[in-house]
Order: C-alpha cells, then structure tokens, then sequence
C-alpha cells in the first residue's frame, strides 16, 4: 500500500476490517515541552507502529463551498442531504461536454459552476443551476448554448467552450441520512443539498478520533484523523509483532483481575521506601511475578511496639492469625479515659500522679494521689473559672481492693466518693486488667476501643518469621480500610505478601508464562514493617483527621504577673507579712503516697556540733524561705560579742 495521509487511509477505512497496523512515514512534533493536547496525541515519529483498534466520528464540519463558510455538525445530526452533482468536477466547459458525449446521456445536461461566470451579456451567480442544450457557433466561436432558469423568466446564454470551472454535472439523487453520506464513497466527496441550511450546495468534511496501541504505552493512544501525518497498511507483513502494554497494580486491582496473572516488573516507583520489609530489595526490572487476587480482607491495622526506646511500627493484615492477650492501657488525660470508655464495659483504672485540686485552679475538683482507684462512669459539666460551664470525667473513686470485692460490691457502692476531673487534667492513669484470654485478632478489635494494648503469645501459623512475640508490648493504633493484592514471586512462588498499589504502584506487563502453583498451603507474610515516616502519613488519614482534638486547659497566670507580685511582698517587712499572711495552703496528700519512715525519723535534722564562742549554729534552710527571711541579725551578734 503506498502511503496515504491519515485523514483519507480513515475515511477510507471499512471498521469490519479492524484492528489494522499502521507504519508511520512522515512523523509530526508539536515543539514544547505539551506531549498530549486535550487527550489526544500530537507527536508521532516516523517508523512508529500504530495498532488502530476503534475508529469513532466526533464530528462533521459543513462547508459552504462559494463562500467557505462551515458549521459543525453532530454525528447524531438528523437532517437529511441529497446528492446534486456526479462525483467529478470538470476543469473547462468542453471537458462537461466531453464527457457528456462520451456517456450514454446525450444532451441536454444540466450543471452548474462553483464561481461566478462573467460574460458580455450577463454575469452568472456562482451555483446557479444551467442547462446545457446544444453545441454551436456563434460570433465565430464554438460554443455552448445554455438556458439560464432564474424562476420568473428564461435567459439564453453562449458561453464558449475554454471557460474554466470547475463545473459539476446535476445529478440529483435520493436524500440520505448523514452516516449513510459518510458511508458511500460515490457519494462522500460530492456536492449535497440539505434543506436545514439556507445554502443552495455544501460539502461535508469528517472528523475522526483514532484509538490505538503503541509499543510500551500504558493507556489507549488516542490521535485525531486530521494529524498531518502520512501511514502506510502494513497489517500484513506484522502479523507476529505483538504490542508491549504496560499495566499498573492500581489498573490491575480497578479491572479485577482476571487472577492469577503473571506479570513481569517494568519500573519501581523512586523515593524512598515505605516499607522495611525483605521483599521490597527484590522489586527491580525484570523481576516476575504472580499476582493471586485481592486480600481479605481489605482492613489494616497500625501497631507501634512498647518498652523501647525507639519504637518500630508494623501493618498488620486482618487475616493474621496469631494469639495476642491484653495488656493494662495508659491514659495521659482524662480525655483519653473519655475516649476509651464503652457502653456495658466498666472502665477501672489507677491514678499514677498527685493531684491537689488547687492545681486545676478551682477548688471544686477533687485531689488525686498515687494509687487512687477510680471507676469511669461518663461525661458531665460543672462550673469552672469565672463562672463558664466546663466538660468533666464524672469517676467514683474505689476502695481498696479485696478477695471478696466481687461478693460485697453492692455494699461498697455506698461508701463510693464521686470526684469529677475537667477533660484537659493531664494526670496518669493505668488500666486495671485481670483478662488473661488470649484473642484473635478480628475477636479483639470487635470486642474492645482502640487504641488497645496487648501482648502477642502465639506467633502467625503461616508466617514463619512473625516479629510481634519478640515484643514485651504492642499497641493497636488504628484500623484502615485499603484494597491489597497478594503477591508472589518467581523465584519463591509458596511465600506470598500483600501489596497496596496506593503505596507501591509497580509497572507491569502481562507475560503468558505462569508460573506452576505450590501444591501445599501458601505461606503468607500477614506483619510488614513500616518506615516512621510512612507509618505518621497512614495516621493522617482522612478517617483519622476527621476526630476531634481533646480540649484546651484554661489559661493560667502569666509570668510577669506573677514575678510583679512576688516583687511587692518582698518589698513589706517581715514582721508586717507575718501579721497579715496567712499561713500558705499545704497539699492535702493521702497517706498511702507518702514514704515510709521510721519512728525517729521526725527529727530531720541531727544535732550540730558544738562550736566556739561567738559562732552561732546555722540554721536550716527550709523550702518556703521566699516569704521571710532566716538570716542572723547583724546588731544582735555584735552585742553578743561585746
């Protein structure tokens, strides 16, 4: 086939015989840095294969060909065209008769003349309809008698044989819809008339959009019929090439499958690494694959292990099935208390911090002290500062406990002291816990809030090298909900892991050869180990984003109020501030958070030595010295002296 442009090889083209193999002979290139223009490709290099799969018509544009206006039609246009001229044009007068002589048809004819014909007598619009009669001299010219219809009257007319065109011979024909014009190449590239237009010819010019395949392009290409850009049919002599397509996981993961499919690794997204996980170094080009299908299920969950001082954070797959028991919980505040309590689930914890209620600047709230049992009962308000409604943790502080303390809890409730703690006291608590059942994984998040404190006692079946055990503790943070593919490699087909390609978007392509599965069952790597700063974006989340950030505490005093009024009362005597100060208020501390001492240990100081005459003994510095002073008064030891 010799080469064409794009334009006639689509026009031309029967859609039945589709897909058909394109080589480019003269390549196009839109300079700049823009690859694509409104989705469509503008650069093709000559020797490309093009592998043309569909052809869809975006529009028509109508032209009116006397005065070049044009109008854009819809493929779904409902008008119908007439065909008024034969599908050749002639170049002079005589060539018309010419082949008016040759046909079968013998004279008259009718035809008319894109342009306007200018004679001595007359001047012919442009398009007007004449009929040709007879051929004879005249004035000593060979010419053609023609009759000019304009509707009211009749008008003769010599035009000599040399007058240019172009003219087309009338020869009208039924009306046809605008695909059936399109279809019928006798009748395309001719003249039509149309009664929705006030035209008296026009000419219709289509408009395709190409879909096609090129070598290691991951998505359809799609080029305008109007590239200029020469092709030639090679479909033939390529019957054995076969277009690389490459396919991301995400693309395989939306399509859904079909599974398993093997695939080969044609690029790994650069950056650094989310995860620190064994597989991850054998993710290079060239690598194959095996793709078994999307996990299940499709939940996560983020864990952070404790007791250490760099904590390493894990994915756990919600198909793990290792045994995990729970551990005691800590809450920084009574928000968190808030945040963990659950309908029907008492909650019971034990306060590690002192806490007098002066420090939450209102004395309305009650002291806390190492070791206070309190039970979670729910949300309240009370007033705080300055008269303003506050939000409170409403507890009932417990009593020791007992052996018998489950027989003689109604009686106990009696003596229970109801204390309320605003939701920004920044205390301790730990979770009283005597669960020693040992949970699944899908038993313990239905059953229990996250985040949850547990400890793993029997590792994953199926994952050999499970890491959790080896902690003293670990700590459920949240659960996320992501689609993962499990994946296998070529070289160790029984030992499978999970994918997310929103994270690890792999380039693949398809191969036919599929690796032989594994008899027994499959290993599965159900615990992936997360750099930091992956797991901090997994906890931005939008699901966790959306919760709401725990209360602000009041504001206290400023500093430089503070200091101006330590200022003043240094600035009065000491024997006027003994008078007027009241004594300072002393931390109500319970007994239980005291240390032990023993009998003679009142006396926290022991006996200074005897020293000379003159020297008086030095004396103790006690903590609050900032109101008085206990320094010796330099008058009375003179008087001692002398």
């Amino acid at each position: 086939m010799e080469p064409v442009s794009l334009q006639d090889f689509v026009c031309a083209l029967d859609p039945a015989s589709l897909p058909r193999v394109l080589r480019v002979c003269s390549g196009v290139y839109f300079q700049g840095s823009i690859y694509e223009i409104s989705g469509n490709e503008c650069c093709l290099s000559t020797g490309d294969l093009i592998k043309v799969t569909h052809v869809r018509l975006q529009k028509v544009v109508c032209e009116n060909p006397g005065t070049g206006q044009t109008t854009e039609l819809a493929p779904n246009f409902q008008g119908l065209f007439s065909p008024l001229t034969g599908p050749q044009s002639y170049g002079t007068l005589e060539e018309l008769v010419y082949a008016a002589t040759q046909s079968s048809k013998s004279l008259p004819i009718r035809f008319m003349s894109t342009h306007r014909i200018a004679t001595k007598a007359r001047v012919v619009p442009q398009e007007q309809p004449l009929k040709l009669e007879a051929v004879e001299m005249h004035q000593g010219a060979c010419c053609a008698r023609c009759v000019l219809d304009s509707g009211a009257q009749q008008g003769f007319l010599h035009l000599p044989l040399s007058q240019q065109g172009p003219f087309w011979k009338l020869e009208p024909g039924p009306p046809r819809t605008l695909l059936q014009v399109l279809q019928d190449p006798t009748v395309r590239d001719t003249l039509l008339t149309c009664s929705a237009f006030p035209w008296r010819s026009l000419t219709l010019k289509p408009q395709y959009e190409v879909e096609a395949i090129m070598h290691f392009r991951r998505t359809v290409v799609k080029i305008p019929s109007t590239l200029e850009v020469d092709v030639e049919d090679v479909t033939t002599s390529s019957q054995h090439i076969h277009f690389i397509q490459p396919l991301l996981l995400s693309e395989a993961l939306a399509r859904g499958g079909p599974f398993p499919l093997a695939a080969e690794i044609l690029e790994v997204p650069q950056g650094s690494p989310n995860f620190l996980s064994p597989w991850l170094s054998s993710f290079q080009k060239g690598q194959r694959l095996c793709l078994h299908g999307v996990a299940s299920p499709p939940w996560r969950f983020l864990a952070s292990t404790r007791g250490r001082k760099v904590p390493r954070h894990f994915m756990i797959s919600g198909a793990y099935r290792g045994k995990l028991r729970r551990r005691p919980r800590e809450f920084p505040t009574a928000y968190d208390l808030l945040g963990a309590l659950q309908p029907g689930q008492p909650l019971r914890v034990v306060a590690t911090k002192d806490c007098e209620g002066d420090e939450l600047e209102n004395l309305g709230f009650a002291s806390l002290a190492v070791g206070d049992r309190l039970e979670v009962r729910g949300s309240g308000q009370a007033l705080g500062q300055h008269e303003r409604d506050i939000d409170v943790l409403v507890c009932q502080r417990l009593g020791e406990p007992t052996g018998e303390e489950e027989a003689g809890e109604d009686e106990e409730v009696e003596d229970q002291e109801q204390i309320l703690l605003p939701l920004y006291f920044s205390g301790g608590f730990v979770e009283e816990l005597s669960d020693a059942r040992r949970y699944s994984l899908q038993d313990l998040t239905a059953q229990f809030s996250l985040p949850c404190e547990v400890k793993v006692v029997a590792k994953d079946p199926r994952h050999p090298a499970d890491p959790l055990p080896s902690f003293p503790g670990l700590q459920l943070e949240e659960k996320i909900l992501e689609p993962f593919l499990v994946v296998s490699l070529d070289s160790d087909p029984e030992m499978c892991f999970e994918i997310p390609p929103r994270w690890l978007d792999l380039t693949v392509v398809e191969v036919k050869e599929l690796p032989g599965q594994p008899s027994g069952a499959l290993r599965m790597a159900t615990v992936e180990e997360l750099t930091e700063a992956f797991y901090y974006r997994l906890r931005k989340l939008p699901a966790v984003e959306s919760q709401a950030p725990p209360p602000r505490p009041p504001k206290s005093k400023g500093l430089s109020e503070q200091k101006k009024q330590m200022s003043k009362e240094k600035g009065v005597k000491s024997s006027e501030v003994s008078e007027l100060q009241e004594p300072p208020l002393l931390p109500k501390l319970r007994t239980k958070s005291l240390p032990k001492v023993t009998q003679d240990s009142s006396n926290l100081y022991s006996e200074v030595p005897g020293r000379k005459k003159g020297c008086r003994p030095a004396v103790p510095i006690t903590e609050d010295s900032d109101d008085e002073h206990d320094y010796e008064e330099i008058a009375e030891q003179f008087s001692k002296t002398l």
